[in-house]
């Protein structure tokens, strides 16, 4: 007969088993802090389009009038996201592994729904506001609608995508308060919080 150490083993286990079940946990926190350097050099390349040698502070929208300039910029953009995506993928895919789970499943295609459908709404209304001109409301809608996106996939994942996503669209919320800053707090957002986040995910989870 077993006795209660075994039974609350074997509780633990259900309760593990469960949780992998429904939540995302292949989410590599290394990932997280690579996407953060990708945005800190994606800005530093925009600042140097942008604003060098002046401050990245105030209106300079005579700076980005020129199509060359707008291309760029989204093209840094397109970039940074690209390496992120592809960095967070096949670092998760690599811990999944180690955990012995799979990558692509029920629990994955429901997180990918969920962040990639405010992700592409917020991506159309981007290049809206882009081909009208509207480059000061740009960074607030690239920080708010990515916040949301982070809200609506933390439901299958760890909780701390959550504060991440409240965190962003804070920041959004106030880039939109201080027009002529939008670089600083798109640097901040998509570099520094992504770092910090990632740093705490490894702590926690990768170990």
């Amino acid at each position: 007969m077993k006795d209660i150490h075994d039974y609350e083993g074997d509780i633990a286990s259900i309760r593990s088993a469960m949780e992998r079940s429904v939540k995302f946990l292949s989410l590599s926190g290394l990932s997280g802090v690579l996407a953060g350097m990708y945005a800190l050099t994606g800005a530093g390349l925009a600042y140097y389009l942008i604003y060098y040698p002046h401050p990245p502070f105030g209106f300079r929208f005579y700076y980005v009038d020129e199509s060359t300039i707008v291309l760029r910029l989204m093209l840094i953009a397109a970039g940074v996201l690209a390496l992120s995506i592809i960095t967070g993928y096949l670092m998760s895919q690599r811990k999944a592994k180690r955990l012995g789970l799979t990558i692509w499943n029920k629990t994955s295609k429901g997180l990918m729904a969920n962040l990639f459908i405010p992700l592409i709404t917020g991506g159309l209304l981007i290049l809206i506001l882009v081909s009208r001109g509207y480059y000061g409301i740009v960074a607030p809608a690239c920080l708010i609608f990515y916040g949301l996106a982070l809200i609506q996939a933390s439901a299958f994942t760890v909780t701390e995508i959550r504060y991440l996503g409240f965190s962003e669209i804070v920041l959004g919320l106030i880039a939109a308060l201080l027009p002529g800053y939008g670089l600083v707090f798109w640097a901040f957002g998509f570099g520094v919080l992504h770092i910090v986040y990632g740093a705490v995910m490894h702590y926690r989870y990768d170990k």
